[in-house]
């Protein structure tokens, strides 16, 4: 009996998942939206600052490369408690930022997030640049690309690699909720997502709510993969595209033979 309790719960929640969802309950797309700008945001800066960062220890052989390489992967598992404690003593009123106020608010959510999900990019990014063949270094080298072509041309052949950063950091990022309850607040209608809405109906007993809510976080996050994985998926038809079709590498200015 008390399992098939549990299924009539999971069921009810899916119900009043599309209950919420047709009905167009307003806090529910509050806080829908507000979970996607915050994650979405995170995870563009992230890509911003990560891939950059990824790909110039990628390219590059200086002392201290191995320790870095270690502390980035260190980072990308991140405990996200800690991450928002750690914001929490920075942003709060006696810390050296408080002066900003930006306790509690969204944007230190996205702070928040974007802590976690920058070394996660970095370290995908830093592993398939790596990875790439050497030969495509070498023949860059060769007929005289500097620094930044070289570079442009490696990231061009990595870019299938580069989008599962992209995504990794974003289901990183939507699925995350220790942090963000810690310097968000969970303050209804203004700092609460999906996730910190689902532990906190989880707490006060409203189990179908909490599934409902669930649900609804789990298409979101999956619409969102499927564009992203359209995209790699066309990125890598035009790989095997270009396979065939790719001319000779020729700098700016060079006329083909």
């Amino acid at each position: 009996m008390q399992l098939l309790s549990g299924w009539e719960e999971i069921f009810d929640g899916i119900f009043r998942a599309l209950q919420l969802i047709l009905s167009g309950n307003p806090d529910v797309f509050r806080i829908t939206f507000l979970s996607l700008s915050v994650s979405g945001t995170a995870t563009l800066l992230g890509a911003a600052i990560g891939i950059p960062i990824g790909a110039a220890i990628a390219l590059r052989r200086f002392p201290g490369k191995t320790a870095l390489m270690s502390i980035i992967n260190t980072f990308m598992g991140l405990p996200p408690v800690v991450v928002g404690l750690f914001l929490y003593l920075i942003l709060s009123g006696f810390g050296p930022l408080g002066f900003l106020h930006l306790l509690y608010t969204p944007e230190a959510m996205i702070m928040a997030q974007l802590i976690m999900v920058t070394p996660i990019t970095a370290g995908i990014t830093l592993s398939v640049v790596s990875n790439v063949d050497a030969k495509l270094r070498e023949t860059a080298i060769s007929i005289g690309a500097d620094p930044f072509q070289e570079a442009w041309i490696i990231l061009n052949e990595a870019r299938l690699g580069l989008l599962t950063a992209v995504l990794t950091g974003f289901g990183s990022a939507i699925s995350e909720v220790g942090a963000i309850m810690v310097v968000g607040g969970n303050l209804l209608g203004y700092t609460r997502t999906l996730t910190t809405a689902v532990v906190l109906l989880t707490n006060q007993g409203d189990f179908e709510g909490a599934i409902a809510l669930g649900i609804i976080l789990l298409g979101l996050a999956f619409s969102v993969n499927i564009v992203l994985t359209y995209l790699q998926t066309k990125t890598k038809a035009g790989l095997f595209a270009a396979d065939s079709e790719r001319p000779s590498l020729r700098l700016k200015g060079e006329k083909e033979t």
